[in-house]
């Protein structure tokens, strides 16, 4: 093995170099060869030479970002346009879980975002979706099912590294023949070690316990202090996204030094929220706003993930590393200047991209939403018998959080049919689009929603049938309608008129554009929502989990209500 150790093909001059294991920056010269890290000379008086030399200017010099949980169609782009506009952001390494589309396509569609993946700036690696569909089909219709022996086909994919979050949390800690229980029982005998990635919102105490006993031993979801607490106590590996990033928990994360048990994660970034603030760079920035160190917070994005997922070749500048740096004029902002994958810059500030590129996954895809066009007839919400007044089981929904709530609401019945547009309420309908039965399943919403106008979208997780809500039925045929003529996106709606739209034909999920003309679309249709008086946080966000049935606790599906904790399927009213 031949070496020539006292040449390197790059030197960083001039740089304040942060030392993971130390958590504090220190002025050095920095060598690479072979994309690796050679030496980092704080003496500054190294021999080793070099093909080419590279002024910092005094910069700050942090490992590349490392973003462990996310999802690439929360972006609705593609994963060759996330990863080229996300370089921007300090990304050089990601693991995303391609669970939405893999619940419309299947294995089929898995395999072509990795391979669109491949041809990025920087590693996109892969989570094995554990949970296509979420339900079986008496709960909701998926396009596609993803099953244990694909899962173990997967796994020995090029690119693929864990098992995705485990969203049946309820489910797998009791005796159950689901397909990722099956899995998960044979990765234990072939490779205990292996990482499998947690989603349990609710868990604590035995059930907590039981959960980490089965070796799901992360979790990304938003909890109380208690439960996070108890995650901790636990050993379980926290992955604080965006909405966890508070004074309380950066304050307690801080308090307890708890830096070794955490990182920053994304989990879903919407296209204009990438555009407009940032990726993994916000989440960072956001808890060092929050009184956390730049030093801590830059470790919890680089040097933390990396040791959860095994990759220990990355996450901090030492030698025999690979070279993914960035550099920053100030940790505090984390304002990326460059970006540098195994020591060659595929990003710079100064350079312009070109945002023209059209982007798709070979031509498939692109035929996903079977359903006619409705009228109002089809949204008649019928119920049998006299006139009376009957109880109606609603969705409360929280403006601060996507959790549900069930209240019911009184509406009089009136020739067979439910009167129910002075209720207060949204009438809100899951239509399945996969070419199934076409099914219409009613429901109400109120807490969040709209005050005018309706919405509809193909983009619904996770089994991504066609959503909509809205005040009048001619508002919601309308949004639905425009949906369908698109082949998937997201309108809104508003005296039979379109407000806003974006057209997601890949799945039904994602644009064909780049990830800035995407978001202007995107920021268009968030105007309209806004506009018509739909309260939350994250309102299209919130929209599309309305039929997510692992989120606490009533949900609606194309087959009708589900309470999320106990799998117990609802009427839409009662007589009482």
């Amino acid at each position: 093995m031949a070496h020539d150790l006292n040449h390197a093909d790059v030197k960083i001059t001039n740089a304040r170099v942060f030392n993971s294991f130390f958590k504090r920056f220190d002025p050095a010269d920095v060598y690479i060869k072979d994309g690796k890290f050679l030496y980092i000379d704080k003496q500054k008086s190294s021999a080793i030479t070099a093909d080419r030399e590279i002024d910092a200017g005094n910069q700050y010099m942090i490992p590349g970002l490392i973003d462990i949980h996310m999802h690439i169609e929360s972006s609705m782009v593609t994963p060759l346009a996330f990863c080229r506009y996300t370089a921007g952001n300090g990304l050089t390494t990601i693991v995303s879980e391609p669970h939405e589309i893999a619940n419309v396509c299947g294995k089929k569609a898995i395999e072509e975002m990795i391979e669109s993946g491949k041809q990025g700036p920087y590693d996109c690696y892969y989570a094995i979706p554990s949970n296509v569909p979420i339900m079986p089909a008496q709960y909701e219709t998926a396009g596609a099912s993803i099953t244990a022996e694909d899962m173990l086909e997967l796994k020995e994919t090029e690119n693929v590294i864990c098992l995705g979050e485990v969203m049946n949390y309820t489910e797998i800690i009791r005796e159950n023949d689901s397909e990722v229980g099956k899995f998960i029982d044979i990765v234990h005998q072939r490779e205990p070690l292996y990482p499998l990635e947690g989603h349990c919102p609710a868990l604590v105490n035995e059930d907590l316990a039981k959960f980490l006993y089965l070796g799901i031993r992360s979790d990304h979801c938003t909890h109380t202090l208690e439960e996070l607490k108890q995650r901790f106590e636990n050993g379980m590996f926290i992955q604080l996204q965006d909405v966890m990033v508070t004074q309380e928990v950066i304050d307690y994360v801080c308090r307890e030094h708890l830096f070794e048990y955490f990182s920053f994660v994304t989990d879903d970034t919407l296209p204009d929220v990438l555009v407009k603030k940032g990726h993994l760079d916000a989440v960072v920035r956001k808890a060092i706003s929050l009184g956390m160190r730049p030093e801590d917070a830059i470790y919890c994005a680089t040097y933390t993930p990396s040791r959860r997922m095994g990759l220990v070749d990355r996450g901090a500048i030492a030698p025999g590393l690979l070279a993914d740096f960035v550099l920053v004029d100030d940790p505090a902002s984390l304002n990326i200047q460059t970006t540098y994958k195994k020591g060659v810059c595929i990003y710079d500030r100064s350079v312009k991209t070109d945002t023209g590129i059209v982007y798709d996954l070979n031509g498939l895809f692109e035929d996903t939403v079977h359903h006619d066009p409705i009228t109002e007839n089809d949204l008649n919400v019928m119920i049998p018998g006299p006139d009376r007044m009957v109880n109606v089981r609603v969705m409360k929904l929280n403006p601060n959080n996507n959790r549900s709530e069930e209240v019911f609401v009184k509406m009089p019945v009136k020739n067979n049919a439910l009167v129910w547009k002075n209720s207060g309420c949204n009438l809100t309908v899951v239509i399945e689009r996969h070419g199934r039965d076409g099914k219409i399943a009613f429901g109400f919403t109120c807490g969040a929603g709209l005050k005018e106008g309706a919405c509809a979208s193909s983009y619904a997780h996770d089994s991504h049938d066609l959503i909509a809500m809205g005040t009048k039925e001619e508002d919601i045929v309308c949004a639905v309608n425009e949906v369908i003529a698109m082949n998937g996106g997201i309108a809104v709606s508003l005296h039979n008129e379109i407000k806003g739209k974006i057209c997601l034909p890949i799945a039904g999920l994602l644009s064909k554009a780049s990830v800035e003309k995407t978001a202007e679309e995107f920021d268009n249709v968030r105007k309209a929502f806004d506009a018509q008086g739909y309260e939350h946080i994250n309102n299209i966000m919130n929209f599309s989990l309305i039929a997510l049935t692992c989120i606490p606790t009533l949900k609606l599906t194309d087959r009708g209500y589900m309470n999320a904790d106990t799998f117990e399927q609802l009427p839409l009213y009662e007589e009482r």
